[in-house]
């Protein structure tokens, strides 16, 4: 199994629309963090969909090891 990169040991904030799907990137590799672009390619990591029901502020996870993915829990605290 491939392990996840840490980015950042920070969250990532991010505003969201309503009504948008996100596809944030969970291998830790995307050049567009925290969303995907298909870097996870040759890996067993994918993607999170991240289902906008309202327009706001998210604070997606940016060292890839949250227990409530895509959205940081303070995991990055511990690392």
């Amino acid at each position: 199994m491939t392990e996840p990169i840490s980015p950042q040991k920070a969250p990532y904030q991010f505003h969201v629309e309503a009504g948008r799907n996100y596809f944030w990137c969970a291998c830790g590799r995307s050049k567009k963090q925290p969303l995907c672009d298909g870097s996870h390619s040759g890996t067993d990591i994918t993607p999170e969909i991240y289902k906008a029901t309202e327009s706001k502020d998210v604070w997606f996870c940016g060292c890839k090891h949250t227990g409530t993915k895509p959205l940081c829990d303070g995991t990055h605290s511990k690392l």
